[in-house]
């Protein structure tokens, strides 16, 4: 039995494959404390696994403006202290990080510490900070055919972002059902990430009312804050009636999925993962301040294989001509359904366990070498 800290705050797309890692590790009987940030939508998320030991770590992500500058070095110093009084508290055999500004306060510490530092990056970029942190990583995760250059090709392995466990594709009327959907016909869903995304939040507003006349239902995860309004109804041609629902935020994320015909999405990692999962057809409009540009490389992998549409946000405009051209040609959804079957990496998260156990069982072996030197763990 192990000690392992989770550092997976910030964001849904870093907390959630670090309970799915949590739940399979401790399946395995090994004792798993999850690092989150103090954001709301950590704080909300968790609500759903009170048998997880989670703590709150203090944090901010890297701006360059002068007071959010400021405001970076005083919570990441306090994070730094965090850190070190945690892992002495805990004396974990195993620090994983999920990237982001949680991560970056633990990365140091632990490797000041002496304890073996695994890093997972679920983007098809690997990002500035991770490319640093990855300096002090005695492994980097990598997805499925993305590799690192700067001679660190002997600590990277390949591992697909975890789900958490109840990520199962459902049936389209019982996932609509669950979430209190009437429709039976044509439903597009609009997700913008976690935190929500304010343009496609709009162009739902805007395009509901055309969609109804096409039959085409709405379902609009709008982002926490973002103040939904009450289902808005509207009569189509035929006298039938189709409503738009405008959510803050969901924690079953399998019904919203599954329940749709068709999704729009950002296309941050996590969101394409359960996608992918969910079966579920795609139109992907990469955030485009995204760093590195990542969204766009992610987006643009899936569409390679067939399993999703991209378009950039500059042409939302033609947004409705794609989903109503998408929506109803049955054969092409068949076949996108087929694509994001071959491309769902179902025994990801058993993988990455099965990595961190022999990891840790080699880091107690006495008299180990650099473990950069062994390509076998």
């Amino acid at each position: 039995m192990a000690s392992i800290i989770i550092v997976c705050g910030g964001t849904g797309g870093h907390l959630s494959p670090g309970i799915a890692l949590a739940e399979q590790l401790m399946r395995r009987e090994h004792v798993c404390t999850l690092v989150i940030s103090r954001k709301k939508v950590d704080a909300r998320l968790i609500e759903k696994y009170p048998g997880l030991d989670f703590v709150e770590a203090p944090g901010a992500p890297l701006h360059f403006r002068p007071a959010a500058l400021i405001r970076f070095v005083c919570h990441q110093s306090a994070a730094f202290f965090y850190a070190i009084k945690l892992l002495l508290l805990k004396k974990p055999d195993l620090v994983m990080g999920f990237g982001g500004f949680v991560t970056a306060g633990f990365a140091i510490p632990a490797w000041l510490m002496g304890i073996p530092f695994v890093l997972h990056e679920a983007n098809r970029v690997v990002g500035r900070a991770n490319r640093l942190l990855g300096r002090l990583a005695t492994r980097i995760f990598l997805p499925p055919g993305l590799n690192l250059a700067e001679g660190r090709v002997r600590r990277i392995r390949h591992a697909a972002l975890p789900l958490r466990r109840e990520f199962q594709c459902m049936d389209k009327l019982a996932a609509r059902k669950k979430l209190g959907i009437d429709e039976k016909g044509k439903l597009l869903v609009i997700v913008g990430g976690s935190q929500g995304a304010q343009p496609l939040n709009r162009w739902s507003r805007e395009n509901a009312a055309a969609l109804a006349e096409k039959g085409i239902a709405l379902y609009c995860l709008t982002g926490m804050g973002h103040n939904p309004r009450e289902p808005a109804n509207h009569d189509t041609r035929n006298g039938e009636t189709v409503a738009a629902h405008f959510v803050e935020f969901s924690d079953d994320m399998p019904s919203v999925l599954s329940s749709a015909d068709v999704v729009v999405s950002r296309a941050g990692a996590g969101s394409i993962a359960e996608i992918i999962r969910c079966r579920a057809p795609s139109i992907l409009i990469p955030y485009p301040l995204a760093r590195d540009n990542h969204q766009w490389a992610n987006a643009k992998y899936v569409e390679k294989y067939g399993a999703a549409l991209v378009l950039d946000q500059e042409d939302l405009p033609q947004l409705r001509q794609a989903v109503e051209a998408l929506i109803f040609d049955d054969k092409h959804l068949n076949e996108m359904g087929k694509a994001l079957q071959w491309l769902d990496h179902s025994q990801g998260v058993y993988s990455l366990g099965n990595a961190l156990e022999r990891l840790i069982d080699w880091a107690h072996v006495p008299g180990a070498s650099e473990i950069s030197t062994s390509n076998r763990i």
